[in-house]
């Protein structure tokens, strides 16, 4: 590998993708308060760009309900462009799926928090994730299937 062949990993961009807050049963849900049961769902997602750039997503969906009555749903995908060159291919899918999740999940907790303060609810502070745990969980579940590792939609 010559010094212009060295591997390459910037953060080109961290934007909002999509975001979204509903409170379908407002405002009686103010007027009677409960204790929620909340629900988090997370998801992450990569697509090469080009040869050199990768969008990757992660998306965060926080469902509170009391009983039947749901107080709030908010989803927030957060994602980010990363330049990633040089770097072998069998490198490239715990990059996507664990190095990148990492960097833009801090920037998906303070959307989503700031969305339900804004809706009028206790904000509530997602817990750290482990990517590294979730990616392996995946892995050994795709072995099981003797499916495709990670998708890279071209």
């Amino acid at each position: 590998m010559t010094d212009s062949q060295q591997p390459v990993f910037s953060i080109e961009k961290v934007y909002v993708k999509d975001a979204s807050i509903e409170t379908p049963n407002s405002p009686q849900v103010f007027l009677e308060p409960a204790q929620p049961q909340v629900e988090v769902q997370l998801q992450n997602g990569a697509q090469r760009l080009n040869d050199a750039l990768f969008e990757v997503v992660v998306t965060v969906t926080v469902t509170a309900k009391a009983g039947e009555r749901t107080l709030f749903l908010v989803e927030a995908a957060q994602a980010g462009i990363f330049r990633i060159q040089y770097v072998p291919e069998a490198d490239l899918e715990p990059i996507l799926g664990v190095g990148c999740p990492n960097i833009l999940f801090p920037y998906a907790r303070e959307v989503v928090a700031d969305l339900i303060g804004r809706a009028g609810f206790p904000a509530i502070h997602l817990q750290p994730v482990n990517f590294e745990a979730m990616y392996a969980a995946r892995l050994e579940a795709e072995a099981q299937k003797q499916g495709p590792r990670i998708e890279i939609a071209h």
